[in-house]
């Protein structure tokens, strides 16, 4: 199930990016909006059962946490696809999208050099 979940994340993300790019790009059909919430949806669902599958495992209490802290970038992401829908002209939502990003970044890195000093 953990192997589902890193293809979803992959997946709602290469989503999130293209449509991302498109507004940018002065094309904004409303297709595109609602692709871009189902690419957000699809990374925090991933995000929850990699968490979950991680409280369950024998991880350390960091590395638990720092999954946890992967939740809140696909929150991020969930609410900066409600700011597409919400503010249409203007350009909120790119706030809450790279604030999801630098979360993401941050706790992903984290989880890296916590299983490479760990030795796992």
């Amino acid at each position: 199930m953990v192997r589902w979940s890193g293809v979803l994340v992959v997946a709602g993300l290469l989503l999130m990016v293209v449509m991302a790019l498109m507004p940018l790009l002065n094309m904004n059909e409303p297709w595109m909006r609602w692709t871009f919430a189902a690419g957000a949806v699809a990374v925090l669902v991933a995000r929850i059962i990699e968490a979950w599958a991680k409280n369950n495992d024998q991880s350390t209490l960091r590395v638990k946490r720092l999954y946890r802290i992967l939740i809140s970038s696909g929150i991020l992401y969930c609410v900066s696809a409600l700011m597409m829908f919400l503010s249409r002209g203007s350009n909120d939502w790119i706030g809450f999208l790279l604030a999801g990003v630098v979360v993401q970044m941050y706790a992903s890195w984290m989880i890296d050099r916590e299983h490479k000093s760990s030795g796992q």
